[in-house]
């Protein structure tokens, strides 16, 4: 019954952790940097190009940091199906 509740847990946390990475450090965040990389006195060329890669792979990021935590608490789910 713990496996079950545990993998239930940890599938609310991947997809919330995917969201925040996605959406919130990797798009708004890229879109924060580019707009300081611009606005320092010397035009920061190295942050202009992380903020633009971020906010390009923004949705990749958000699904391999949902998946890490979706996979295994797939697994505990199962487990914890079987153990019923």
């Amino acid at each position: 019954m713990i496996k079950l509740i545990l993998g239930f847990l940890l599938f609310v946390f991947g997809i919330l952790f995917g969201a925040y990475v996605g959406i919130w450090w990797a798009f708004i965040g890229g879109i924060i940097l580019f707009i300081k990389a611009f606005q320092a006195d010397p035009i920061n060329a190295t942050w202009i190009a992380y903020g633009i890669a971020r906010v390009i792979f923004s949705g990749l990021l958000g699904w391999l940091s949902a998946v890490v935590c979706i996979l295994p608490s797939l697994l505990l789910i199962a487990k914890g199906i079987d153990e019923l």
